[in-house]
Formats: C-alpha cells, structure tokens, sequence
C-alpha cells in the first residue's frame, strides 16, 4: 500500500498506477516507489539508456519476465539496437556461468583478486603502448 501522495507522483512519472504499486507492503510501499524513481526514472550518473541495458542483463540473469519485458521496452524506447539487447542479455549470461564455474570450483577470493590486479594492469600498459605508437 502507497500513500496518496505516492500514488499521485507515480501517475504523474508513468501515466497511470502501475497494479503492482498494490502488493507492496505497507512500511515499503512509498520507499520502494522512491527507490524506483531516484534510481530508474531520475538522472543519475547513468545515462538513462546504460540503466536500461544494465536493467535487461539483471533482469534476463534472474530470469524475470516481468523485468526482461519492461527493461526491454525501456531499452528500446532509449534506442537501444535488437544486436544491443542481444549483446546485454549475452554479457548477463556469461558472467552467471563464470561465476557458477568460480563458486562450483570453490576459487580463492584472495587469489582471484590478485590475479584480476595482475590482468588489469597488462591490460594498461599493453593499451598505454597501443596509444604510444
């Protein structure tokens, strides 16, 4: 349940009450509303079209079809290509099945990170050459 004053600003952002504004419980019925609009719907440090191509990974990561819908549609209304979207839901995938692979092998965090330490910085000094030439 939403307060008034929630439920009249989510008219004024979406056009209408989205149904779902409904089942969200009373202590977190306006925050959630807030936490929606500041994060998704409000500038950000995000351009609006990254959070909808972060928006589609996420959402086809945990296998949402609710979120796959609208992070999609919102991703198109921001332009975004059918190669772009393929491309975010790809890049979702891959890091659940390498994430799957590190936890199901049981990694060390600690030497994970250092050998991530190590990759980063080739990776800038091999492109700090790049631009050198």
């Amino acid at each position: 349940m939403v307060s008034t004053e929630t439920r009249n600003e989510a008219e004024e952002y979406l056009g209408k009450v989205p149904s779902w504004i409904e089942n969200l419980a009373e202590p977190a019925g306006d925050h959630s509303w807030k936490l929606m609009r500041d994060l998704e719907l409000e500038e950000t440090d995000l351009s609006a079209r990254e959070k909808a191509l972060v928006g589609v990974g996420v959402a086809a990561a945990i296998k949402c079809p609710y979120c796959v819908y609208f992070h999609k549609e919102d991703a198109r209304m921001e332009d975004v290509t059918e190669d772009e979207l393929a491309e975010a839901v790809n890049l979702a995938s891959a890091t659940q099945y390498f994430s799957t692979i590190l936890h199901g092998t049981e990694v060390d965090v600690d030497e994970f990170i250092d050998e991530t330490n190590e990759i980063i910085e080739h990776v800038k000094e091999q492109r700090a050459a790049a631009g050198a030439d």
